[in-house]
């Protein structure tokens, strides 16, 4: 047997019983403190810091009984690059794919500017894939799902609402500095390139021709973009006044 101690957020996966408190936890012979964490409900994509006795310890630390064990989520305050290793190499430049139930907030990041790939037509196993080859967060309300080994950057996200969800990922990581809103093709995911009004003429309504001055194109489909009612509506949608 183990003592395990969760912190913060990383409760809400737990039983009622075992949330915000020491517990004891029973583990096969040859288990890792991985297998345990997830064996509790836990996705290892959500533990940022392992400490096994007061000592930081990786995913593949081998279990023995009588240790004490803390996990922790993100810090989104501490900077504790320097003491954690459970994810040796952090993602500089956050880019995210989403699973099949995510397709408001995907359309939400893109809006906002971010890398967002998302299509329902990817199953778990190319997700994984994906997330794990081009090094994207990978973003599923499906635990199981960021459980698998080849994850090593994701996030369950708790609400249903795609507003909400879009405020949890902002917080989980720290979003809000890097938002570059509307840079970026709702449809292709693509960053837009200006264009002139000429270039574009053909493809516009009459009066957003004679109204607007300032274009922007996807390169992949061609799709214009104006800051027309439709931007300043989403603009408020995503609460950016």
């Amino acid at each position: 047997m183990v003592t395990v101690r969760f912190y913060e957020e990383l409760n809400d996966f737990l039983k009622p019983e075992q949330r915000k408190r020491p517990f004891t936890a029973s583990f096969r012979p040859g288990d890792t403190v991985k297998a345990l964490i997830e064996s509790l409900g836990v996705p290892h994509t959500e533990v940022d810091l392992i400490l096994v006795d007061g000592h930081s310890v990786s995913f593949a630390h081998r279990l023995r009984c009588g240790q004490r064990i803390s996990v922790f989520p993100v810090f989104e305050s501490l900077d504790i690059g320097t003491l954690t290793r459970v994810r040796p190499e952090p993602l500089r430049s956050p880019r995210f794919v989403l699973d099949v139930h995510l397709g408001g907030l995907a359309k939400s990041l893109r809006m906002l500017g971010f890398d967002t790939l998302y299509t329902n037509a990817l199953d778990d196993a190319v997700l994984s894939e994906i997330s794990h080859r081009e090094r994207r967060i990978l973003l599923s309300r499906d635990r199981e799902l960021l459980k698998r080994s080849q994850i090593s950057h994701g996030y369950c996200v708790r609400s249903h609402r795609p507003g909400e969800q879009l405020a949890e990922v902002i917080r989980r990581f720290d979003l809000e500095p890097r938002i570059r809103a509307f840079t970026r093709c709702l449809r292709c995911n693509l960053p837009l390139e200006a264009v002139r009004r000429r270039e574009v003429r053909e493809q516009l309504p009459g009066h957003v021709a004679r109204t607007y001055r300032r274009f922007r194109r996807c390169p992949g489909c061609g799709r214009v973009y104006w800051r027309g009612t439709h931007w300043e509506n989403m603009r408020r949608s995503l609460g950016l006044g």
